[in-house]
């Protein structure tokens, strides 16, 4: 009996799709067919012709942008206004890879620098790496594919795609798409399955490349198992630390940093989730930021009002708050939310100088939940800010350019925004984790070129 995954709208937890899943039997043939089509170098598809199926892909997801929407709000419950940026952002990132095609390319090496090096004329191409897996999380279930499906067909590698199990639709919905575009049979193959098959299926030798948007645990655990040669991107969480001196601009700073906390119900890798307040301005700096938090609309992912929508399972909301009332009885002030709305939805919550050992201080929160902390030493206060393990994106908010450089030079973190919130990202920066958080960077262009691999041509001749 064929093994199916329900779809389940999280706002509500009614039905919205059953969905085939696949089983270890299957894999062999997965892995047969991509691997076949990267072998057979006579049918692999032309420049041009990845162009021009990409270029469709955006057309086509551009006429049906609302249809796409309303799918991604079914499977994963972000609100209407976040869904849509999601997809625009999703055809912007198709369009993204369509315009790198051209830049896919080598250079010259130089030659005759020694004696031993004349006559000869040396060049490097790019090629495809080869078989690309892509395993991929819930929380941008279109977007995310976008970055990790449409790059590896602008860098001509048939791909395997796993979306996460509760959110595939706006996966195989791409894949419709491209193969309406004119993707050839194989090229995109999606997957639904349990982890076990997800991992026999990665760990293979004819796997090239691994990209991966999940939890450290399992990312790290994948790459320790890869086939020797298997390169890999990781992309994990943080706990995105911010600190804000005595002379940051409050109007454009609380809607910001509101923004960052709250969007998608913190359900995002760079969610702002530690705020660290000079004490000057930390009594200000709390009752404007709950007055801002408290203005939130909770509700239906699909009324257009809605600034917070649901968690992605109950289960993620029992865990928010067991973590909100374990901070509060180790310390924490709460400040404003703490309470759970439903059985899918908690309140927009704020804690001050909760412990720095409690759960919402050690791990990424991954709800909606911000912690605020007063600090008189700057120093200290970065000290802090890097305690933990994962290092991903932060951010300064201050008037003074001596103390903004100062601070994004000691922040542990790939990407720091001075006077913007945390969750700041354009699909063609490069994007990802540092340490704990994940390996390789993730943009657009910069997925692309993980997914070449370079090969040089020297060719000898006395007439050189």
């Amino acid at each position: 009996m064929e093994k199916t995954a329900q779809i389940i709208f999280p706002y509500d937890q009614s039905p919205v799709k059953e969905v085939p899943m696949i089983n270890k039997n299957d894999v062999e043939t997965i892995l047969n067919t991509a691997y076949t089509l990267f072998e057979n170098q006579s049918g692999w598809i032309p420049a041009y012709k990845r162009i021009e199926i990409l270029e469709k892909t955006a057309s086509i997801m551009n006429d049906r942008s609302e249809e796409l929407i309303h799918l991604a709000i079914s499977e994963g419950g972000k609100p209407y206004k976040d869904s849509k940026a999601e997809i625009l952002r999703a055809i912007k990132g198709v369009k993204l890879a369509a315009e790198h095609i051209s830049q896919i390319k080598g250079e010259q090496i130089p030659m005759a620098l020694t004696e031993a090096s004349v006559n000869r004329i040396a060049f490097t191409s790019k090629e495809p790496i080869g078989v690309v897996a892509a395993v991929s999380a819930f929380n941008h279930p279109l977007n995310l594919a976008v970055h990790q499906v449409a790059t590896a067909i602008a860098a001509g590698c048939p791909v395997i795609f796993k979306p996460a199990s509760s959110t595939p639709l706006s996966g195989l919905a791409l894949a419709d798409i491209l193969k309406e575009a004119g993707l050839p049979a194989g090229w995109l193959q999606v997957v639904l399955c349990d982890n076990e098959t997800a991992e026999l299926l990665v760990t293979d030798r004819r796997i090239h490349f691994l990209t991966f948007i999940g939890s450290a645990k399992v990312g790290w655990s994948l790459k320790s198992k890869l086939s020797p040669g298997t390169r890999c991107a990781l992309e994990h969480g943080g706990a995105a630390p911010v600190i804000v001196e005595s002379d940051a601009d409050f109007s454009e700073m609380i809607p910001d940093l509101v923004k960052g906390g709250f969007y998608h119900a913190g359900q995002v890798c760079v969610s702002v989730q530690k705020i660290y307040v000079n004490q000057e301005i930390s009594d200000r700096f709390i009752e404007v930021f709950a007055e801002a938090t408290d203005k939130l609309i909770v509700g239906n992912p699909f009324d257009k009002t809605t600034d917070v929508g649901s968690l992605i399972t109950p289960k993620e909301v029992d865990r928010v708050e067991q973590w909100v009332n374990e901070a509060i009885q180790e310390g924490a002030t709460l400040i404003t939310g703490g309470k759970r709305i439903s059985d899918t939805c908690f309140q927009p919550t704020v804690l001050f100088n909760p412990s720095e050992n409690s759960k919402v201080s050690t791990s990424e929160i991954f709800g909606p939940v911000v912690c605020i902390y007063s600090f008189t030493d700057r120093e200290e206060a970065i000290k802090r800010a890097n305690a933990l393990e994962v290092h991903f994106q932060a951010a300064v908010f201050t008037k003074n350019v001596d103390i903004a450089l100062d601070t994004a030079k000691k922040l542990n973190a790939t990407a720091v925004m001075i006077n913007d919130n945390t969750a700041f990202r354009v699909d063609w920066m490069p994007f990802g984790g540092r340490d704990s958080s994940g390996l390789g960077m993730g943009g657009i262009s910069y997925t692309i070129e993980d997914m070449v691999r370079e090969k040089m041509m020297v060719f000898k001749s006395k007439s050189l």
